[in-house]
């Protein structure tokens, strides 16, 4: 029976008891068995090394389950349409309140994804240029880029009773899609002399393509067995006809070996399979590959624009739809705010709220126009705060990832100001989080380690920000940590001269970037920075640049098989033993027949969430028994998989298992601070932080005299940053020039030289405000990015 309590009592009401999220017994990834309590209605920052087991608590483990109990409130029918989550590995889960995530994933793999589809703004701005925009071309979807024109004619039957009768018909639908380039903005111009040796024949390899090799029947194979050439004649000898079909030909079904096949030409199969494709989430090797073959240019005949003549033609105020999604956001804000028109009154007040949150979380630089695919990790996070800010929902959890990535130390006040908002109007926020300048605005500190992946998973700390300073945790020691100016800075080697720069926001900048030293790019986000370094230094053999993007990997993805060290252990293998390399690779024969070399078989339950079960042939080690009967340096191929990079590296430096090649890609692994990770952990349970460092690992084995680091301490704790600059100085040291786009105050001070950008963001931007050292930078505060080095540093 309920329990009534009189308002006068002073006995609390039994509702008033469910204050607690209570985690009992979570062991997701690495976590070993975590039990904790989280006050709810309160700002709880999760801090701890990278790989911990931050994101696998609070991302893994309460966010998903929340998902996952809110999932099965539809009816089984909706369901059926909705991702199958399984319920995580943890024993008790209460408290739950409903978890918006707002996560570091970086946003848009669609080239016709913008700002402006990814906050629904574009849809918004649709509408109301169909309600006044003039002359008046149509409906919504006459202004969206993403909707082609249809025109359509013939006949059709009705039925009417027993007469069945034949009616002519018409159909035609208005899309703002320009024809020209389907929405793209951009055309491609290809390079045929990237994509084969025109005096080769194809039987002789003439293709140059990645991964088109001779014995691949879906790609080199049909051209050679379709009938439509001679693939022993050299392709500069084909005649005309063979040459249109090698080139154009429209898909055709062919025979090959049996098997039916579909036939294209070169160049559609390339377009298809290649540049209808994100570049920017494209594998490495991959993207270098499009980047030579293809040159893109913005569309002759919408200029850019993604949209049709009758699109660009109507007009509020002498303002196109095109001209609105080009401008600023905070200009924008201004023009809608100019619109008095009582018959959208509701759509225009929306416009001006979103405009406003855009400006008010530091993004009001960015245009609708921008591809989303070209937001930074920060901005991608803040994009989509923007839907939250000013919701009416209370009692909500907001679950964030490093909040602060890609924002200068001047906005992370801003976004301070925006946790504790959302905190003060009755929510739960939990921040996944390494900058002191937010741990310190935390009602309840978690830290997590140890250490990081097996030497983590434990929780060290739970309680205020003074507990954390005094507890002796890895955290709490290097908490206060502040990193000193040099007394001495290198001298530079030569110059890198950058002449006229005016990519994106920049305003015919100059800059002499120095050479043989560690010059430091900073300024606040949206100044300039990634313009004036990705789009104006020549990417030449000598540049080696390591961007934000995201490495991308499946279940079956592993540090071994993404830095390419799975090949000499094979080799090395196939050699003691004497049998071929493929036996070694749980993608290939060596697989266990039963999974499929997963280690895991899946049982798909329809609506239910699938079970995933430890294969029982091969004890989830992948691979046949037979395969594990070969050994190198007495232990077999799992056994290897299994050793954390500092043991392998150990292991293959010296004795029988000696193999200098694998040796030296665990040396970069190690180097990089990831000497825990087992070489056969899936890629998609490593953090943020160790998926970049793994990308720089990856890098640091190309040839180049020039390093551009893009953001490196993202995702590093306090403890790991003076670890990246050890790194970073012996890059130099080695004879490299390392330039580093960085918001963090220990790079910056440890830098030789510095280009400051801005003065603001935007606009605003786009101009060098310093160049110099560290010390001058400090000593002038002439700058936003000088007065906030100079209370770093405590000058």
């Amino acid at each position: 029976m309920a329990k009534r309590t009189d308002p006068q009592s002073p006995e609390p009401h039994a509702a008033d008891s469910h204050d607690l999220i209570r985690v009992h017994g979570a062991r997701e990834n690495n976590l070993k068995d975590v039990t904790i309590e989280i006050p709810k209605r309160r700002l709880t920052v999760f801090t701890g090394v990278s790989g911990s087991g931050k994101s696998s608590l609070v991302f893994d483990t309460i966010a998903a389950e929340s998902q996952r109990l809110i999932n099965e409130t539809y009816s089984a029918f909706v369901q059926g349409f909705m991702p199958n989550l399984a319920r995580p590995e943890v024993d008790v889960l209460d408290g739950l309140t409903t978890a918006i995530t707002v996560d570091q994933q970086r946003m848009g793999g669609d080239p016709r994804s913008t700002v402006g589809t990814a906050t629904d703004a574009n849809a918004m701005l649709r509408i109301l240029f169909s309600r006044l925009g003039d002359p008046h071309i149509g409906g919504p979807g006459a202004f969206a880029f993403n909707v082609p024109s249809v025109k359509a004619s013939g006949a059709i039957t009705v039925e009417r009773g027993n007469n069945k009768k034949a009616e002519k018909a018409t159909f035609s639908r208005t899309g703002g899609m320009c024809p020209n380039c389907e929405g793209r903005g951009k055309v491609s111009d290809i390079d045929l002399t990237q994509l084969y040796d025109d005096e080769k024949s194809i039987s002789e390899g003439a293709f140059t393509i990645p991964g088109w090799k001779s014995d691949n029947v879906w790609t080199v194979g049909v051209y050679a067995e379709s009938g439509f050439l001679d693939p022993k004649k050299p392709i500069r000898e084909f005649t005309a006809q063979e040459t249109q079909d090698f080139l154009y030909r429209e898909p055709t079904k062919v025979k090959v070996n049996g098997v039916n096949l579909t036939y294209e030409g070169l160049i559609p199969k390339i377009q298809k399979s290649f540049l209808s494709k994100d570049k920017e989430a494209m594998q490495p090797h991959i993207r270098a590959f499009v980047e030579r073959a293809v040159t893109f240019t913005d569309c002759p005949d919408c200029g850019g624009t993604r949209l049709a003549a009758a699109a660009r033609s109507s007009r509020i105020k002498g303002i196109n739809i095109a001209d609105a999604c080009a401008m600023e956001i905070r200009d924008l804000a201004g023009w809608i705010r100019e619109l008095d028109e009582p018959s959208v009154a509701p759509l225009l007040a929306k416009l001006q709220h979103t405009f406003d949150s855009f400006e008010e979380i530091g993004l009001g630089y960015l245009s609708l126009d921008r591809p989303a695919g070209t937001l930074s990790g920060g901005e991608a996070q803040r994009v989509k705060m923007i839907r939250h800010l000013g919701s009416s929902l209370t009692d909500v959890t907001y679950v964030f990832d490093e909040p602060t990535i890609g924002l200068h130390p001047h906005d992370i006040q801003r976004m301070n100001d925006l946790l504790l908002r959302l905190r003060d109007k009755g929510n739960t926020v939990l921040v996944v989080e390494h900058k002191p300048e937010t741990i310190a605005i935390a009602d309840h500190v978690v830290d997590l380690g140890p250490g990081a992946g097996t030497g983590g998973g434990t929780v060290c700390f739970e309680g205020t920000l003074e507990g954390l300073r005094a507890s002796g945790t890895v955290t709490g020691r290097h908490l206060d940590d502040r990193a000193t100016l040099k007394e001495t800075v290198r001298e530079p080697k030569g110059t890198l001269e950058i002449r006229g720069a005016s990519a994106n926001n920049l305003q015919d900048v100059d800059a002499d970037i120095p050479l043989g030293v560690l010059c430091v790019i900073t300024g606040v986000a949206g100044s300039g920075k990634s313009s004036l370094v990705h789009g104006s230094i020549p990417a030449d053999e000598g540049v080696v640049s390591v961007d934000q993007s995201p490495i991308r990997g499946s279940r079956r993805s592993n540090p071994a098989t993404y830095t390419g060290l799975l090949e000499p252990i094979r080799k090395a293998f196939a050699k003691a033993n004497g049998v071929k390399p493929a036996l070694f690779s749980a993608n290939s024969e060596g697989a266990c027949p039963t999974c499929n070399g997963a280690g895991v078989v899946y049982t798909d339950l329809a609506i239910m969430q699938s079970v995933a079960s430890t294969c029982e042939d091969c004890d989830g080690k992948r691979f046949q028994a037979a395969v594990l009967e070969y050994r190198l340096g007495g232990k077999d191929i799992s056994e290897v998989l299994g050793m954390p990079v500092a043991e392998a590296e150990r292991f293959f430096a010296e004795g029988e298992a000696a193999t200098p090649a694998a040796h030296k890609i665990l040396e970069r692994l190690a180097d990089v601070g990831l000497g825990y990770l087992t070489l056969g952990q899936p890629l998609t349970t490593l953090s943020g932080g160790e998926r970049q460092r793994l990308k720089l690992a990856v890098h640091m084995a190309e040839k180049g005299g020039v390093y551009v680091l893009d953001e490196p301490t993202t995702g590093l704790h306090l403890a790991d940053v003076d670890h990246l600059l050890g790194l970073l100085d012996r890059l130099v040291e080695s004879g490299k020039s390392v330039i580093v786009i960085e918001h963090h105050q220990a790079v910056m001070a440890h830098a030789d030289w510095i280009i400051d950008l801005g003065p603001g963001a935007g606009h605003d931007g786009g101009k060098i405000v310093f160049e110099g050292t560290p010390a001058d930078l400090v000593t002038g505060r002439a700058t936003l990015t000088g007065e906030h080095l100079a209370q770093y540093v405590g000058a």
